[in-house]
């Protein structure tokens, strides 16, 4: 299934073989101020999840689970939130600057000045890049695959250190939206 959404990207990405520039990245990143897409999940083991991704920069996004899932991650107000509706207890909580997630929702990314681009080449017609932040490696890379003309985010890898790696497969994109910014509220979630 990997190899199949994989070839399905690069068939529908434009032809070209030029390695987009970490300056247009940068300002591709810091010009989104919305986004919104379907995801696919895929873990490890091979499980695949699906469910609807909302991105507010900065500091925010939101993964709505579908069922049989029906788990929700929400980012906002530099933490990160893990809801299971299956353990009937609070959300898991850790900060935000602990995923290598934070090097892409940050205010003003500038992947050229910034020591963090640790892999930066194209394939095809995909770039890609690894940041991991060099003051704390610990936390883990993600590796981001964009497709040119225009430049648009297709999918990340998330390493979490570990040896555990989670791919997010995004499609439908749409950026620029009005988005509510009570989807990304931690606290108002828990109350519900």
């Amino acid at each position: 299934m990997k190899k199949i959404i994989a070839m399905m990207l690069l068939l529908a990405a434009p032809a070209s073989g030029q390695t987009i520039s970490l300056d247009a990245l940068s300002s591709y990143l810091n010009a989104m101020t919305t986004a919104e897409s379907a995801f696919i999940q895929i873990t490890d083991d091979g499980s695949q999840s699906t469910g609807r991704m909302y991105i507010k920069r900065p500091g925010r996004i939101r993964f709505e689970y579908d069922p049989p899932e029906l788990a929700l991650v929400i980012v906002g107000g530099g933490q990160v939130a893990v809801f299971d509706p299956k353990a009937n207890a609070e959300p898991t909580r850790f900060p935000l600057i602990h995923t290598p997630l934070s090097l892409v929702l940050e205010r003003t990314v500038d992947l050229a000045r910034r020591d963090m681009v640790v892999m930066h080449k194209s394939e095809g017609p995909i770039t890609f890049i690894v940041l991991q932040d060099p003051d704390r490696p610990e936390y883990g890379s993600i590796q981001l695959m964009f497709t040119d003309n225009p430049v648009q985010l297709s999918q990340w890898i998330v390493d979490d250190n570990s040896g555990s790696q989670t791919q997010i497969i995004l499609g439908d994109w749409v950026q620029g939206q009005e988005i509510p910014n009570i989807l990304f509220n931690i606290q108002a979630e828990m109350q519900k």
